[in-house]
């Protein structure tokens, strides 16, 4: 799934990097200080789940958009940061398209 989500990423033309882990996406993040928005699952490896991630990227970088995704959970809103969307899976290729874009141009 991660790697369709990269490849949906890519039609807007912009870089698209995909991590393993929380531990991982945190690292390109520092890595990559040009990363604007940010799509994860709530469900991932590791000891840190996706909301968690999203607090922590939001803490460190409150200019980035966050997405977040899941099939098993619903409206997480409560534990999202400010500015967090929440994409219900299934979702179609152009919810996540239009999502990102939004964020990019909110942030742009």
């Amino acid at each position: 799934m991660r790697m369709i989500a990269v490849d949906i990423l890519s039609e807007l033309g912009t870089p698209s990097y995909a991590a393993e882990d929380a531990d991982e996406a945190l690292f390109m993040l520092a890595a990559h200080p040009g990363i604007s928005v940010m799509f994860t699952d709530i469900q991932m490896p590791g000891g840190m789940d996706g909301i968690e991630l999203a607090r922590r990227v939001h803490a460190l970088r409150p200019d980035i958009g966050i997405i977040v995704t899941s099939g098993k959970q619903r409206s997480p809103y409560s534990a999202m940061p400010e500015r967090g969307i929440f994409l219900p899976k299934p979702y179609r290729a152009q919810q996540l398209l239009d999502l990102v874009g939004r964020e990019l141009s909110f942030i742009g």
